[in-house]
């Protein structure tokens, strides 16, 4: 356990120039996923004074930016997370016009099928209350 608060105290950037937008976004996402909440702890403790209402929810999200940064850049997750840019740039995005005939197929589909599921569903009430089994 002492190696990771070790590498929690560094400042240093590991593997600076790989994985870039991978790390930012995953940043970004728990960063904005902690200040959420810090946010409603502010909004619970809006009776209790400004230094809890504002002071301890802005020290804990200094402590939360800081600790979003070191784990983006624990040598573990950011070799994942280089891997997974890696990956990602190996990906053939659909052009829009491909996108749009894909989602036409798949809405269609799905109401079809919901249509066909409706007419065995009434089929088999109207049966079952027929034989007086329901």
């Amino acid at each position: 356990m002492g190696t990771f608060f070790r590498e929690m105290l560094r400042a240093d950037i590991y593997k600076r120039t790989q994985g870039r937008i991978a790390r930012q976004a995953t940043f970004a996402g728990l960063a904005l996923a902690i200040g959420v909440g810090l946010w409603r702890l502010s909004t619970i403790m809006a009776g209790k004074g400004p230094g809890y209402q504002y002071a301890l929810p802005g020290v804990l999200m200094l402590l939360n930016l800081w600790i979003c940064y070191r784990v983006v850049n624990l040598p573990g997750f950011a070799d994942f997370l280089i891997a997974v840019e890696a990956e990602m740039n190996k990906v053939s995005w659909p052009t829009r016009s491909e996108l749009f005939r894909a989602s036409l197929v798949v809405l269609l589909l799905i109401f079809s099928l919901a249509i066909i599921l409706f007419g065995f569903d009434s089929f088999w009430g109207l049966f079952f209350r027929w034989t007086r089994i329901l």
